[in-house]
């Protein structure tokens, strides 16, 4: 009886703590359907941070509306960083370390992200989703099995001609939404917050430039990832292979014995990966590696394809990288006039390496996604975030959902519940660090 009698006083003040906490001055539905219509697209192979100019607008609109929501120390760095910081409200904030959380400004350069109008499919009910102004682009049932959980939620989409935006503007909007509520409530007690918002994570640049030390975090979380409850701590490491053709250029009218056109070696290249590549990204799932031409240029006289490379365990890529090579010595048997150069980078690791020795990063974020109602756990991302760097970098940062799916397409989604689950994750996150952070 007397536990009973416990429990039912526990409820009654959760239950009075949530009705004496006043919303934000703006959903944070509200708040990224307007993000999502500024165009933000990040372009590859600049040599300059951020690679667009359009970056700087989303960047200067942050940094008012950071100001407005009483953030201080903020102020934009030379490559459209922004950063700020939130005071906390604890009787001592150093017993407690200072906790980042980063959203990425910039859209993928995979799909168009001008002219963004956002369709908001209210009262979902189950079915396929076609959007409305291209028919041929639908958001089944099938191959997005998470809309059986979405029943009765708003279903926010694109119109089939770009893509939505919800990678990172998702995580922006959640972050400024976090912000706004724990303005809104005093009451709710963290440490020290600081904010940063980054551009050009879709091309892997903007993240070398950022101050970590002046940003003052001791532990940080990018807000980068989809469905709801997926925290990762555990990403591929990268590196991306450049396969440069070079041919001879001259008059087509007087060629005969003197051209040499490289754009046929570096098809024929490409031909032998549907049958010489089994691990390509379309065949492969869960922690198996892949090989993937993603983008490439053809010309007479230089021809260049970029690959890909992704593996979880960093000694991986000695064996993808010999599955190339052996592509190239393939093709410059068959073309021994072309001359064919190879060349790789490094791009990220594994933040696992790291990570593994900061359980309480995920073990929070566990806590704080269940207290918002979400069922979380942990799951490897099949790509990298400005975490994975980061952490290499000296600050440990693994990613938190955000709600989104289908990154990078026309068949990108969120919904009401996603970002507002999310959002209250972050504000549950904040209040765990201030009770345990400091034991």
């Amino acid at each position: 009886m007397k536990l009973l009698y416990s429990f039912i006083v526990l409820a009654f003040l959760f239950c009075a703590s949530v009705a004496q906490t006043k919303p934000p001055t703006e959903t944070a539905m509200s708040r990224f359907l307007r993000y999502v219509k500024i165009d933000t697209q990040s372009a590859e192979d600049q040599n300059k941070v951020p690679s667009t100019a359009k970056q700087w607008d989303f960047a200067r609109l942050l940094e008012k509306e950071l100001k407005e929501l009483g953030v201080q120390q903020v102020r934009t760095s030379e490559f459209a960083i922004v950063y700020g910081m939130i005071p906390g409200n604890l009787p001592d904030n150093s017993k407690v370390p200072t906790i980042g959380f980063i959203g990425h400004m910039d859209t993928s350069p995979a799909v168009s992200g001008a002219n963004v109008n956002p369709i908001i499919h209210k009262n979902y009910q189950g079915g396929d989703i076609v959007l409305p102004n291209d028919k041929t682009q639908v958001i089944t049932v099938e191959k997005n099995p998470d809309l059986k959980n979405l029943i009765g939620d708003d279903i926010i989409t694109a119109d089939g001609t770009t893509l939505l935006g919800s990678d990172d503007k998702s995580g922006v909007a959640e972050i400024m939404t976090m912000i706004d509520i724990l303005r809104q409530n005093p009451q709710i007690k963290h440490g020290n917050i600081a904010i940063a918002f980054t551009p050009d994570e879709e091309v892997g640049g903007g993240i070398e430039k950022f101050d970590i030390k002046g940003w003052g975090a001791k532990f940080a979380y990018t807000v980068d990832g989809e469905e709801l409850g997926d925290i990762s701590n555990e990403t591929f490491s990268a590196r991306t292979a450049t396969v440069t053709f070079h041919g001879v250029s001259t008059h087509p009218g007087t060629a005969k014995g003197i051209l040499v056109n490289s754009m046929y070696a570096a098809g024929d290249f490409l031909s032998r990966f549907p049958t010489e590549v089994p691990n390509r990204p379309e065949t492969t799932e869960g922690r198996e590696s892949y090989i993937h031409p993603y983008v490439g240029t053809l010309d007479i006289e230089t021809s260049v394809v970029k690959i890909l490379l992704r593996d979880f365990d960093i000694s991986g890529f000695a064996g993808l990288e010999q599955k190339v090579k052996d592509l190239v010595a393939e093709t410059q048997k068959k073309y021994p006039n072309v001359k064919i150069d190879y060349s790789s980078e490094l791009g990220y690791l594994n933040m696992k390496e790291v990570l593994k020795d900061y359980p309480q990063l995920t073990d929070f974020a566990i806590e704080a996604a269940k207290r918002a109602g979400v069922d979380a756990h942990l799951k490897p991302i099949r790509g990298g975030t400005d975490g994975s760097r980061l952490t290499a970098m000296g600050l440990p940062t693994p990613n938190l959902f955000t709600g989104g799916h289908n990154f990078h397409g026309k068949l990108e989604f969120n919904s009401r519940k996603g970002l507002e689950r999310s959002t209250e994750t972050l504000v549950h996150l904040v209040q765990i660090w201030a009770e345990k952070g400091g034991k």
